[in-house]
């Protein structure tokens, strides 16, 4: 059995809520980082490209505070997916000062291949680490997940399609 990822919280640990909530923060960002350890891209690259497939066109300024860093450093990475051919600028059709970035067809290629990537690896990662039991256990877990998610994001983002939150687990 492999390492656990938390300290030992007691016999109620299974149903304490804060204790759970601890245990699956922790958890989730090291299931993340693991997945993400065997991405091509960097981070931020990756996360632009999730942005705007997720949530459509969007401007510089808006990826800035989405992802919470300074609108240079976005510019930069925007400008480097633009170089390679992952975005394209168009007008924005309230406001002629500014671009809307969206992906293009090798944007849209490239975060799907990184996606089945990522799957590939947890794949790999569920067939050589759970038994057929585990991996039962796994399927209601992500069950409960999913309910979480619906819980936290209201009736409105239910489906994960809302507001993007990402960096500070």
């Amino acid at each position: 059995m492999s390492p656990r990822l938390h300290h030992d919280l007691g016999s109620d640990g299974a149903s304490d809520p804060a204790a759970l909530a601890h245990r699956l923060r922790i958890g989730v960002g090291a299931l993340v980082r693991a997945t993400r350890s065997s991405d091509r891209m960097s981070p931020t690259a990756a996360a632009v490209l999730d942005l705007l497939g997720r949530l459509g066109p969007l401007t510089v300024a808006d990826l800035a505070e989405l992802r919470g860093v300074r609108h240079q450093s976005m510019a930069a990475t925007v400008g480097e997916l633009l170089e390679t051919g992952h975005l394209e600028r168009g007008p924005h059709p309230a406001d002629g000062r500014k671009k809307l970035l969206a992906l293009t067809k090798a944007g849209r290629d490239t975060l799907r291949l990184e996606a089945t990537h990522r799957e590939a690896a947890l794949a790999g990662a569920i067939a050589d680490a759970l038994t057929p039991e585990r991996r039962a256990a796994l399927a209601d877990g992500l069950d409960a997940i999913e309910e979480l998610v619906a819980g936290l994001a209201g009736p409105d983002r239910a489906s994960g399609t809302g507001e993007f939150v990402t960096g500070h687990w």
